[in-house]
């Protein structure tokens, strides 16, 4: 390991240090800070000529910020001649704006892609990533673990008699499905629709429900708005608890407030993808960490071996 080398940005400075707790090496030293008009300053402060560098920067909020701190400081271990460099973002963001879903808007997934690759990326390392195919957007490896093992393991401690996996949505079925079938569970969709641009969804759950202990899996929460109707449309069907899993707390606007006042939903499971902020801690909301599962995936990656069992 001592052709290894890991850096982090200011995006999530403690998930660095546990990764680096995992693989037992230090965390090197870079300095990332503002000049006096804001721009962003990296300098780093040891040799990586000839090494393997991974940098440690998930894009959550502020997004713009720690995206420009990833690409400047993958420009600055490029021009100090490190032998590979890959970026580990635990947290991809912009990654909703996939595809051209209505006229005149952008594909900022595949814009990203590219000013990773083209600022000296060598390796993408991610997970759960808001659809697969981004994957396709870059021309260089991309490993995109999930996160659904972490989860597992935390809900089979505590597994519930009659478990039901809940996709909050049809684009949601495969994750709800491979956890539905490490649990032995149960597997139930919302289905939600609109019947006018005035009125508000109308949500049909496909499947049996009542008197079951509900999980609702996903791979980001922003605002709530969905998880909460989600829940709420769930205990309407008489299901006995409800708990959510969802891999990225983005947990922005008025979340908080919408998790004070959903009744319905008793637990929200997150990742430390995300760093979790004081003022968005609650009593609802149980952080797991991911930092064994990256360490392990960083580990086999420099040692040349297989990531792939990772991935099940």
């Amino acid at each position: 390991m001592d052709r290894i080398a890991l850096f982090s940005g200011n995006a999530h400075l403690q998930l660095a240090k546990d990764i680096c707790k995992y693989l037992k090496i230090s965390l090197s030293d870079a300095t990332v800070s503002r000049f006096s008009e804001g721009e962003i300053r990296v300098k780093i402060n040891e040799n990586v000529r000839g090494k393997d560098v991974f940098v440690i920067q998930p894009t959550c909020p502020p997004p713009n910020d720690t995206l420009m701190e990833l690409l400047i400081m993958i420009d600055a271990l490029k021009r100090a001649s490190a032998s590979r460099i890959t970026a580990v973002i635990p947290y991809f963001g912009y990654a909703r704006q996939d595809r051209k879903d209505q006229p005149r808007v952008p594909i900022t997934a595949k814009l990203v892609a590219n000013l990773l690759t083209v600022s000296g990326a060598s390796r993408i390392l991610t997970m759960d990533l808001h659809a697969g195919q981004i994957q396709g957007f870059f021309d260089i490896p991309v490993d995109n673990l999930f996160a659904v093992g972490v989860f597992i393991d935390y809900i089979s401690k505590n597994k519930p008699k009659d478990l039901v996996v809940v996709s909050p949505d049809v684009g949601g079925i495969k994750m709800a499905r491979a956890y539905a079938k490490r649990l032995s569970a149960d597997l139930a969709i919302i289905d939600k629709r609109r019947d006018s641009p005035e009125k508000t969804e109308v949500m049909h759950i496909l499947g049996e429900v009542r008197g079951k202990n509900a999980v609702i899996v996903d791979d980001l929460i922003s605002t709530g708005s969905s998880l909460v109707e989600a829940a709420e449309a769930l205990k309407k069907a008489k299901a006995k608890t409800i708990q959510a899993a969802v891999s990225h707390g983005v947990l922005s606007g008025p979340v908080i407030g919408r998790l004070d006042s959903c009744e319905a939903l008793e637990k929200l499971i997150i990742t430390d993808s995300i760093p979790l902020s004081k003022e968005k801690q609650h009593p609802k909301i149980k952080v797991l960490s991911v930092a064994n599962l990256f360490g392990e995936a960083i580990k086999r990656i420099h040692n040349e071996e297989s990531v792939s069992s990772l991935f099940d």
